[in-house]
């Protein structure tokens, strides 16, 4: 049993040294990028380490195996984060476990995008090249339901399906020499996640996989894009269960994901999540291969049923990245 678990260890430490090898350039153009953004405060806290992790209604924002292991009747959760650029994201996830998980957890997501107001122009034959036309506000959502369902003590699937939608303004487009017509520009998808989750019995350690955005490739105006498809697979467990102190009263989580998305190389996102009786939390991450994020910081409080967190993001040449998350589990 010990060699089999030594076996996945050394498979994982395997991965992530090879990703360390790779450069950060870009490898091919996709849309929908909201999709690929969290707006969860905890996982924004613990860089975004959190495949192997359950987070109630959260999980289906990163791996849907995450909703098996819910209990409580009804889990909502409420995200906000204010990305670059003032584009504000807003995330909903509401999970349903009825008698104790026995059918499974039933899951709902939704995700909005407002990237605030951009003044429209147009091609004209003038000294700039241009006029201006419209102020236009573009938007994204995308509409989700999953389904999570523990199928042994220790192993766990889930899966969602999502519809993704974007507008992008208005174009005028000529259709002769003296006449013109204006169309709106939206695009929209159906897309698929899924992952698995397996807890072993050596000092909990916790493995699993996700696959995120699966779709056929999507229309907008003549050209086709894909979805950003990532694949993932992580590894998470107590720290302190190697040591002798009591784990009822604290905890040190530590989760290291590898990342493998279609428009960048292979990243890694690790995270540590320290818990004092289950009611105040302190996180640290760091992401591994980005363009300019690195350290990532965060903290929880739990009052009753109600779980708040926040995470603060450094971004480089941009303003810091902050994320505020509000659930319930009843």
């Amino acid at each position: 049993m010990m060699m089999k678990y030594m076996q996945h260890s050394a498979l994982l430490i395997f991965l992530f040294s090879a990703l360390l090898g790779s450069e950060n350039k870009k490898l091919a153009q996709t849309g929908f990028q909201f999709l690929s953004v969290t707006a969860d405060a905890r996982g924004g806290g613990m860089g975004d380490a959190l495949t192997t992790i359950h987070t109630g209604s959260a999980s289906l924002f990163f791996n849907p195996a995450g909703l098996s292991r819910q209990r409580e009747l009804i889990d909502i959760n409420f995200s906000s984060n204010n990305w670059i650029a003032d584009i504000q994201h807003e995330a909903l996830s509401l999970s349903f476990s009825p008698r104790n998980g026995e059918y499974g957890v039933f899951g709902f997501t939704f995700h909005n995008v407002d990237y605030g107001e951009l003044q429209g122009t147009m091609v004209w034959d003038n000294e700039r090249g241009f006029i201006d036309t419209e102020v236009f506000k573009p938007t994204a959502m995308a509409v989700g339901v999953g389904y999570g369902r523990a199928l042994s003590e220790n192993f766990s699937v889930g899966g969602q399906v999502k519809k993704a939608y974007q507008y992008l303004g208005r174009s005028v487009v000529p259709i002769s020499d003296t006449s013109q017509v204006v169309q709106k520009n939206t695009a929209d998808a159906l897309a698929f996640d899924f992952g698995t989750i397996y807890r072993t019995d050596w000092h909990g350690f916790t493995f699993g996989m996700s696959v995120r955005n699966f779709s056929d490739e999507s229309q907008y105006a003549y050209d086709g894009f894909q979805l950003p498809l990532t694949f993932r697979i992580g590894g998470s467990v107590d720290l302190l269960s190697f040591t002798p102190l009591d784990g009822s009263s604290h905890s040190v989580l530590m989760a290291v994901d590898a990342l493998h998305p279609r428009s960048y190389p292979e990243r890694v996102n690790m995270g540590f999540e320290y818990s004092f009786r289950k009611l105040f939390k302190a996180r640290m991450g760091y992401l591994y291969n980005y363009d300019e994020r690195g350290l990532t910081f965060g903290c929880g409080a739990k009052i009753g049923p109600l779980m708040i967190d926040y995470a603060h993001t450094p971004f480089g040449i941009f303003d810091a990245v902050s994320r505020i998350s509000i659930g319930i589990s009843r």
